[in-house]
């Protein structure tokens, strides 16, 4: 063969190549991911470009069943793939002929049913200790000083211990502080900064004005707001509510639980949202316990409900899987008036595939009119209230834009249950281990 068929050979395979891989049917093949996870009695569908015809098999045939448009265990275009009631894992190799063509390893996940919230809670939570918020000069004799700050004490620090003593409110700290400062004695004192435990020694200083031995340093124990419930499972009844943490308010530093509950909130009125400046919902706290609070993380705060909610008007809803959430309308459940809760329309218009859990998975936009006239869109008070799609609790409102009140924030349900103790690949491995030792 000479060179000019070699090199007109060479160019044509090069076309050929080009026309195959840039081909709607072979950008089909490509695009079919190599890991798919869906739970019991769910669809997925593999979208198939005629005229290409692909045949099926199974590794697990218990667990996977392929069922064709045309019943002969071909897959044609948007051939359904249905998964039979048993979770486990298989792989589904498709093939054209007796050539591999992709392998797709699927997941089947235990089915997965939740009561979705949208009731306003108030939100209470003391902090596993004290922590610090700011620092004050004492006024001794002779000079103003902080004997905190001169030990190295920074504000977001959390006193957990002095002397040996756990502490558990503001007064044990005054009471301690002042006693030792009498003795003339040093104060021991145990802080958490962040994942980093620290001891200090710190020399109490008088405060001639108020005769009182003093750290200079400024404190809290507890940190009160309004939200809404996302979710509550009835069999081990645990709930989710407002989908992001609750931070000290000077500090900004996460709390740290060491108790917590949450009540009923009835809404009383609502400041409506202008750009440059978020509306809340206000609203009374009522006095009986709802649940206690065991958690408070970067998706929420989770614990267990010690009384029932009121689940009279309420179905229990399948979750939706972070890949399965669409953009396109859907719906958020809230309360704007007492304890009513209501159905608004939404937007999401964005969706951020998420590997591992991170907060913002959604951005979303209210587009109900009636919720738009009387809130301005998403309001303080309103972050935690479910996001439904397709019949399925996707996820949670977390923020507002302040530049935009109609748009915001919402996290991934998964992501929620989670650090909710509920986590849905380790369900998986446990449903089947449970299921094998039952035979």
């Amino acid at each position: 063969m000479n060179k000019r068929k070699k090199t007109v050979l060479g160019i044509s395979l090069i076309i050929l190549t080009l026309i195959i891989v840039f081909s709607s049917p072979f950008q089909q093949f490509a695009s079919i991911p190599g890991e798919i996870r869906v739970f019991e009695d769910q669809w997925e569908s593999f979208d198939f470009s005629r005229p290409v015809i692909g045949s099926y098999l199974t590794s697990n045939p218990n667990v996977l069943k392929a069922e064709s448009v045309n019943g002969k265990g071909n897959l044609h275009a948007n051939t359904p793939v249905q998964l039979k009631k048993k979770a486990g894992e298989a792989k589904l190799q498709l093939r054209w002929g007796n050539i591999p063509l992709k392998s797709v390893k699927v997941s089947v996940l235990p089915k997965l049913e939740l009561f979705p919230g949208g009731e306003s809670l108030g939100v209470k939570l003391k902090t596993a200790g004290v922590m610090v918020v700011g620092h004050h000069l004492v006024e001794t004799k002779g000079e103003k000083i902080s004997p905190a700050e001169k030990a190295g004490i920074k504000v977001g620090d959390l006193i957990i211990k002095i002397n040996g003593i756990y502490i558990h409110d503001m007064k044990d700290v005054s009471q301690i502080v002042h006693e030792e400062g009498k003795k003339g004695k040093d104060v021991e004192i145990v802080i958490m900064r962040g994942d980093e435990k620290k001891h200090v020694s710190i020399t109490p200083a008088f405060d001639a004005k108020d005769e009182k031995y003093r750290l200079g340093v400024y404190i809290r124990d507890e940190s009160a707001g309004i939200g809404t419930l996302t979710f509550y499972e009835p069999k081990t009844k645990i709930f989710g509510a407002l989908g992001h943490v609750i931070s000290d308010v000077d500090t900004g530093k996460p709390i740290v639980v060491g108790d917590g509950y949450i009540v009923q909130a009835d809404v009383s009125s609502i400041e409506k949202g202008v750009n440059g400046s978020p509306g809340e919902k206000l609203a009374s706290f009522r006095k009986e316990k709802l649940g206690e609070i065991t958690g408070n993380t970067s998706f929420g705060i989770f614990g267990k409900m010690k009384k029932t909610p009121d689940l009279r008007q309420k179905k229990l809803m399948p979750v939706a899987l972070s890949e399965q959430v669409k953009e396109g309308p859907a719906k958020i459940l809230t309360v704007l008036d007492g304890q009513k809760i209501e159905s608004f329309n939404i937007e999401i218009v964005n969706v951020i595939q998420q590997r591992y859990p991170a907060t913002k998975g959604m951005v979303i936009k209210v587009t109900d009119p009636r919720l738009l006239e009387k809130t301005g869109g998403i309001v303080q008070g309103m972050s935690g209230s479910p996001i439904i799609q397709d019949g399925k609790i996707v996820g949670a409102v977390t923020h507002v834009f302040v530049n935009d009140p109609t748009s915001g924030y919402g996290a991934f349900i998964e992501w929620m249950l989670k650090d909710a103790g509920i986590d849905i690949e380790k369900q998986t491995d446990q449903t089947i281990q449970t299921r094998l030792k039952a035979g």
